[in-house]
């Protein structure tokens, strides 16, 4: 009862008018950026981070959960009506929503994808609402031992299980655990790997690695292989109006349900994510289906089941990130280092000593998800537009908003030149495939491990053999070890279904020539 009188007093305070306004913002903002092709909730939020330091706390993560939850929902809009997913997660829509966008059906596409993202994100929010407390009311028993447990599996998951290759993503992450030790060691004040270079006594800004690989890296990357010409988008035909007709009702609804259970569980665990959960839902719906001849050929299951996983996934990444402190994917990370930027720490005792906020944010997201719907079904004529921004404009202004936001943050030249520096570690990482949530993750949890693992081993008198025996610590590596397997087997099962998936993608269309 005490839990569901602090959403009541979340609500109270969410429904402020000014919280209204940066909740309205950021689902606009996070939906009109998701919708440009590579460009992310990651990169949004990263962009953003420098410039929303004058905010309160609690405005700051309710415009950044807007954004994530509208960056999320945006991909389907490319992956429908360009057939160039915007995020990783919009793979699986574009096979099927495309296919639906040439038969003159964008429209049923668009308006299932944001019907279904809408059902699919406030039933993950409401598992978020009944698990969130009760895990970190859990949490507050572990000891440092099973917090050092907890960010080992975490940098393994998530470093073995992000990308394509596991020793790339190994890698990244310990690459991103030296960025994490460069500074000045806070019990010796000796300084570590500096290269006596001054702005570095003090460590990297992780606002300053967030916006290098994500704004400034992926701009480059995606600069790089820009293709030149105008950019065709299938217009969205007479229909719109009418939404979705009963046979489209009937076939949704069971699929969004379904894409809802698969998601938010897949989305809690570490290194689920998005990814994984629309991948299933595509296959179980096909599955499940009685016209699963038509998948392939504009199945409407086969959007509405994954963009329901896709939102649910996105609300079961907050359950670690606000119980446990520990990111699961790369904008879960940046929005940790929101957190941190404003003194907060995520974890066991948020529910605790920051309880107006916690609970103003989550009910913030059942209110950004109406905003989402409302916004969405009326203005995809907007979004459509926003697609033909000339790309040399679009990434140009990214570039400079990067250099603006880097200065913002200590008022120093240095920062631009690291950021630069950074960014150019970002397009070359992209370019050779390696994964850039592993390193984000090992820089901003590095830190964190190392303080709870001077803590086991002063508790411990160094005895190190404490890490393993504690029987919360050894359960955590267990289940570990059969996550990664369990993981593995399903990358492996996804891998070959992408193989089909791109190969379909990629077959041009057959256009008649005049003789």
């Amino acid at each position: 009862m005490d839990n569901l009188t602090l959403l009541f007093q979340g609500f109270a305070d969410a429904l402020h008018p000014e919280f209204l306004v940066y909740a309205f913002l950021g689902v606009l903002i996070g939906t009109a950026i998701g919708v440009l092709p590579g460009i992310g909730p990651a990169m949004t939020v990263a962009l953003l981070l420098p410039l929303t330091y004058t905010l309160e706390p609690t405005a700051a993560l309710i415009t950044f959960a807007g954004i994530y939850y509208g960056g999320m929902y945006g991909g389907s809009t490319t992956s429908i009506l360009l057939n160039t997913p915007g995020e990783s997660a919009s793979i699986v829509t574009a096979i099927e929503g495309n296919k639906m966008a040439k038969l003159g059906r964008g429209a049923a596409a668009l308006a299932t994808a944001a019907i279904g993202s809408f059902i699919a994100g406030t039933i993950a929010t409401i598992g978020l609402t009944l698990l969130a407390p009760t895990l970190a009311a859990l949490a507050v028993k572990l000891g440092p031992a099973d917090f050092v447990a907890l960010i080992v599996v975490a940098f393994i998951t998530v470093g073995a299980l992000l990308g394509n290759s596991v020793w790339r993503g190994l890698v990244s992450l310990g690459f991103g655990l030296f960025l994490g030790l460069v500074g000045t060691d806070v019990l010796s004040g000796q300084q570590r790997y500096t290269l006596g270079i001054p702005p570095l006594a003090d460590g990297i800004d992780v606002v300053l690695i967030a916006v290098g690989l994500f704004a400034v890296g992926e701009a480059l990357y995606v600069a790089a292989r820009m293709r030149s010409g105008p950019i065709d988008v299938i217009p969205i035909t007479k229909g719109w109006r009418s939404w979705l007709s009963k046979e489209d009702w009937r076939r949704s609804w069971r699929p969004w349900l379904r894409g809802t259970a698969i998601g938010f569980p897949i989305g809690s665990i570490p290194a689920g994510g998005a990814d994984v959960a629309t991948f299933l839902s595509y296959a179980t719906e096909k599955k499940l289906s009685k016209k699963s001849s038509e998948f392939g050929r504009g199945a409407i299951e086969g959007v509405a089941g994954p963009e329901a996983a896709n939102n649910a996934a996105a609300a079961g990444v907050l359950v670690p990130l606000l119980t446990l402190g520990l990111p699961t994917t790369a904008t879960a990370a940046i929005i940790l280092s929101a957190f941190q930027s404003y003194g907060i720490q995520p974890g066991p005792q948020l529910f605790t000593n920051q309880p107006q906020l916690v609970w103003t944010l989550i009910a913030s997201l059942y209110i950004g998800n109406v905003i989402l719907l409302v916004l969405n079904l009326p203005l995809v004529g907007v979004w459509v537009k926003l697609l033909q921004i000339p790309r040399p404009y679009l990434y140009a202004g990214i570039l400079t908003f990067a250099a603006f936001g880097a200065f913002a943050v200590n008022f120093a030249i240095a920062d631009i030149v690291i950021l630069l520096v950074i960014g150019v570690l970002g397009y070359f990482m992209r370019r050779f495939g390696y994964p850039i949530a592993p390193l984000v993750v090992g820089m901003i949890l590095g830190p964190m491990g190392e303080a709870q693992l001077r803590k086991a081993l002063q508790l411990s008198q160094g005895d190190l053999s404490t890490l393993v025996l504690h029987p919360f610590a050894a359960v955590a590596y267990t289940l570990m070890a059969l996550l990664i397997v369990g993981a593995l087997w399903l990358r492996r099962r996804q891998r070959r279904f992408e193989e089909v998936l791109t190969a379909s993608l990629a077959v041009p269309e057959k256009v008649n020539e005049a003789p």
